[in-house]
């Protein structure tokens, strides 16, 4: 394995004890895992990873027999602690390292990711009179239940002529924070006067490992509407939207953000006690998962976009001005990396989408051939379908499983197949299904080049690259780019231990900034993955198919989709 170069600011060579360490943590959606990485060259020492006890709760409310609506998709904050009770000793223990050694500690989340708590920081779901209250609970990335809210939201400020929705690619997600607080106030009116304040979760395991409430920069602006230069929209859009939303930035949030890289603040003595460090132990401000993976990968320049790819994909690359570009998540100064503008897309369903039809559709000859070749079912449809050329199996999906996020931004869309006939076997279905998500990434590419963002090249991270090399041929061979692979295969993680050096700082044996801790501890595999010229032209006429269709159920043409949802809902309340 060899390291590929990272362009710093300084060619200085930092002065450094051959054994400081930092410790990244990496708070995902069905679990939580801590890497402890060797300051000097990022060589990850030790790795723990804790499921969460109550994992995603998207069906009733533990121990209460509450059921959850619809599109409902919540977490229990305990879990985040039982991360560090659990994951950071393991480490250590692992590692041989003792707390001393351990110079900072880096933070990351899944976003928006968001809690209402009281004002000693204690989430409303841990006290007794809210255990029973869904709204009392973390509401993570996936809870699409406040999609009534964003539509709401984003027809007020299209009205109002409300210049920031441009910088969302013109709409604002369910996702995010302000519709999901909004849904709380029309749906659980006394959980949002009880709460003191709504915050990030990414802020929130800050603010118990330090005591200090720190909100980054990161999540405020890609999920809350917040500007560097502009802030908040103004109380009178808030009030447009509900008059007891008129002050909920001053009211529920707070307007004091903070950079990343930044120090948060030292380690609590009750923190330290439970993790097993040290006191006082530079703890960074809060980063988002997606977000810290890009200088992980080496990727400090514009021109490079990373793609995390697992669950779902996320789509980050560096811009010099601040453009508008249609569907993208958002983007924000300084967001990524400092002196930069970041932009981010994504996409709602992409390993959630395989895992569905394995699970769902695999015949069981396929399932006995599998368990009798020792191999897991994944890898037996890769083979088989690696065995097609593009365009064999005359299908073509729409990755719409779990809705769009980029470039259409409605989670109300759904899933389609088109071509099958009575021969199209399982692994037909399943490339179908990979070259969907390939062709869902080359559309977004295409709105970031067409609108002035470019995208040279591809940097991968995340599960997928690991585990599936069919994939990664087809996805270089679709968007005729050729893409390299994180090093690391935490590279969350490893970012967020990067920003631990860096709360740390220079004196105590970290770096002065994140462009210096990727040169010294990021790294790219060896292998590239090259668009085949033969493959390239083959996907070109279906991916010609797929903007067809992709725009005709996506942009009004025929929303059957939206229909066949709605009626679904209809039946399924009236059983």
């Amino acid at each position: 394995m060899t390291r590929q170069g990272v362009q710093g600011d300084t060619d200085e060579e930092i002065s450094m004890s051959k054994h400081k360490y930092a410790i990244g943590l990496d708070f995902g959606t069905e679990s939580g895992r801590a890497v402890l990485v060797d300051v000097t060259d990022g060589r990850e020492v030790a790795t723990a990873v804790h499921l969460y006890g109550d994992g995603v709760i998207d069906e009733g409310l533990p121990g209460s027999g509450v059921e959850l609506p619809h599109d409902f998709a919540l977490q229990n904050p305990a879990d985040y602690i039982e991360v560090l009770r659990v994951t950071i000793p393991a480490v250590l223990q692992e590692g041989g390292v003792e707390a001393e050694d351990v110079i900072g500690l880096g933070t990351d989340f899944t976003a928006c990711t968001m809690l209402p708590i009281d004002a000693t920081g204690t989430p409303l779901c841990q006290q007794p009179e809210w255990r029973g209250n869904p709204y009392a609970w973390v509401k993570i990335w996936k809870h699409h239940a406040a999609q009534p809210e964003a539509n709401r939201l984003n027809e007020i400020a299209e009205a109002r002529g409300e210049t920031w929705l441009q910088r969302y690619g013109g709409k604002i997600s369910s996702e995010w924070l302000f519709p999901k607080i909004w849904e709380t106030l029309n749906q659980a009116p006394e959980v949002y006067q009880a709460a003191d304040r709504f915050i990030e979760a990414a802020d929130w395991i800050v603010l118990q490992m330090t005591g200090q409430e720190r909100r980054n920069s990161c999540t405020a602006g890609y999920k809350a509407i917040w500007h560097k230069r502009d802030g908040y929209p103004g109380d009178g859009f808030f009030a447009a939207l509900d008059p007891r939303l008129e002050h909920v930035v001053d009211d529920k949030l707070s307007r004091q953000i903070y950079p990343l890289g930044d120090r948060a603040g030292g380690l609590t003595a009750a923190m330290a006690e439970l993790t097993g460090l040290q006191p006082g132990t530079a703890v960074s401000i809060g980063n988002v998962d997606a977000h810290v993976s890009v200088p992980a990968a080496t990727v400090v320049e514009p021109g490079r976009m990373v793609i995390i790819m697992g669950t779902s994909n996320c789509h980050m690359v560096l811009g010099t001005e601040e453009q508008t570009v249609p569907g993208m998540c958002g983007v924000v100064e300084d967001g990524i990396i400092a002196g930069f503008h970041g932009y981010e897309a994504g996409q709602s369903c992409v390993g959630d989408h395989f895992a569905w039809f394995v699970k769902n559709c695999a015949p069981a000859e396929y399932r006995d051939e599998a368990k009798e070749r020792g191999i897991d079912l994944h890898r037996l449809l890769e083979e088989k379908a690696g065995l097609q050329e593009p365009g064999e199996h005359g299908l073509l999906a729409l990755d719409w499983w779990n809705g769009n996020r980029s470039v259409l931004v409605d989670v109300d869309l759904t899933g389609m197949l088109l071509g099958a006939t009575l021969a199209t076997k399982a692994e037909d279905i399943y490339r179908a299904l990979i070259e969907a998500t390939a062709y869902g990434t080359r559309m977004i590419i295409d709105t970031f080049e067409a609108n002035g963002v470019a995208v040279d090249e591809i940097v991968a991270c995340g599960g997928l690259p690991e585990r599936n090399k069919l994939l990664m041929q087809i996805y270089a061979d679709v968007t005729g780019r050729e893409i390299r692979v994180s090093a690391s295969q935490q590279t969350p993680a490893l970012g967020s231990a990067m920003f631990g050096a860096v709360a740390a700082g220079r004196e105590a044996g970290g770096y002065g900034s994140i462009v210096e801790a990727a040169r010294h501890m990021a790294r790219l595999k060896d292998e590239v993955y090259r668009p085949v010229a033969r493959h390239k032209a083959g996907y070109d006429e279906v991916y010609a198919e797929y903007e067809r269709l992709h725009d005709y159920f996506g942009r009004g043409g025929n929303d059957a989709m939206k229909r066949l949802k709605a009626l679904r809902a209809r039946v399924q309340a009236g059983s």
